[in-house]
């Protein structure tokens, strides 16, 4: 930006010096035109003439240095400029640092972040201290010109979930994708790694883990995604997205799994789908009511059998948001199926080991939005995944036996210092309970410092 001012500077300097130097010219010209020869009136027609062309050009330039500012118009014409032409590509950087620590009164998996508490038959009561900032997120979107009949736009993010040590976290990717939009037409296309199409919504949580394990599925995975939306009229759209993606399958050690990935040597990708109608509610606030489903198979061939075993994953779920009031709102979602471990069901189990059978899993969870008042905002809810007692494995190791269920209740409130910078404490109750060991219990009060950028 500082490189431009000089030029405008001097274009305004030669506009100003060129009119001058034309208006003189054109007013000299009439009272000493009876004392020139026909060669110097033509000479100073011609001089005119090259002086009216220099002004036109240099207005031009003027113009378009004055929408490059206003970021109306195109990048500067190499023709007025010896600088490379100013990229049309929007881009915006973004993302949060957050520092977590958080207090547990028992042993929970996985510390940073609570998924499920583990069995207290052999450690009753092992409370744990965590701290970390893997969260961080960082995240860039790039967006090309835009028109009525067509945007584009891609979007890459990363977190530090990655794996490594506690202060020597690598990175994770979680978003990796480009997206083509006709909005004329309702249409759109995504391709890449992306968030799944079913169950869309999140728990609102300080923990990391959005009530993932707890009574909300769904995560991220590559995929090809349509979406055609239907304005059924002013305030009411009806949306249908349809997603094949890539299937992300578990693999066993007894019996042993051969090494070829069982999600892509089903041939095939899984398929996920959603309808969502979006419609003024209770004071005309926008209400959304979604239906979705997936619906998958792993082919799993084992080293000790002669032939494969195929198995299935799918889901039915729905998903509600319900603003009553600017400043009051209720959301949730609820879900059953088989084989839901890559979606974050089934309290992380998908095929039982000696089974060698999918896991029918249910679950759901509903929260409480207040706020904002003022930089004050809070959240109240409750998730539960339940598993078929029936369909999971007793082992008599407590720290391997099978989780049949796992529900949390939780409230927390974020105060607001600036736009940038945020505050959060949130308390929450858990509890898992497992085929044979006993159960295990969990307070979890958890302090989190956030600056959004």
């Amino acid at each position: 930006m500082m490189k431009i001012w000089p030029r405008v500077a001097l274009a305004a300097l030669a506009i100003v010096l060129l009119r001058a130097e034309w208006a003189f010219g054109a007013a000299a010209g009439p009272t000493t035109a009876g004392q020139l020869s026909q060669e110097e009136i033509e000479r100073l027609k011609k001089e005119n003439e090259e002086l009216r062309q220099r002004l036109d050009r240099l207005a031009g330039e003027m113009d378009e240095i004055k929408a490059h500012l206003a970021g109306k118009g195109a990048p500067l014409s190499s023709t007025t400029s010896t600088q490379k032409p100013v990229s049309s590509l929007g881009v915006e950087f973004y993302g949060y640092v957050k520092v977590d620590a958080a207090y547990d009164t028992s042993r929970v998996s996985v510390g940073d972040y609570a998924r499920w508490v583990e069995s207290e038959q052999l450690n009753r009561n092992d409370d744990e201290f965590n701290l970390t900032a893997n969260e961080t997120r960082v995240g860039l979107r790039l967006r090309g010109p835009e028109s009525e009949r067509f945007r584009s736009s891609s979007q890459v993010e990363i977190d530090f979930y990655g794996g490594g040590a506690e202060n020597s976290a690598s990175p994770r990717l979680r978003q990796a994708n480009v997206t083509l939009e006709w909005p004329h037409l309702g249409l759109g296309v995504l391709g890449g790694q992306a968030n799944d199409v079913i169950s869309p919504l999140w728990m609102p949580r300080v923990n990391f883990s959005p009530g993932w394990w707890q009574g909300n599925i769904g995560f991220r995975r590559p995929q090809i995604r349509l979406t055609k939306s239907f304005s059924l009229s002013e305030d009411v759209e009806l949306k249908l997205e349809a997603a094949a993606v890539r299937t992300i399958g578990e693999t066993f050690t007894t019996p042993r799994d051969s090494f070829f990935d069982p999600g892509a040597d089903a041939g095939f990708p899984t398929v996920q789908g959603r309808v969502s109608l979006r419609f003024p509610g209770l004071g005309r606030l926008p209400t959304t009511i979604g239906f979705s489903g997936h619906w998958g198979e792993e082919e799993h061939d084992f080293t000790n059998f002669t032939h494969s075993v195929q198995t299935r994953t799918r889901s039915a779920n729905m998903d509600v948001t319900l603003p009553f009031t600017p400043w009051f709102k209720l959301q949730g979602e609820g879900y059953l199926g088989y084989d839901l471990d890559a979606y974050l069901g089934g309290i992380g189990q998908g095929i039982d080991g000696k089974l060698v059978e999918p896991i029918y899993d249910r679950g759901g969870w509903a929260a409480a939005t207040f706020g904002p008042f003022g930089r004050w905002l809070f959240n109240m809810g409750y998730g539960i995944d339940s598993v078929r007692k029936s369909d999971v494995s007793a082992y008599p190791n407590p720290a391997a036996d099978s989780r049949i269920e796992n529900w949390v209740a939780f409230g927390n409130a974020y105060y607001s210092l600036n736009a940038n910078l945020q505050l959060a404490l949130e308390l929450s109750r858990m509890r898992t309970a497992y085929k044979s060991a006993a159960s295990g219990n969990d307070w979890r009060t958890q302090f989190a410092i956030i600056y959004k950028f």
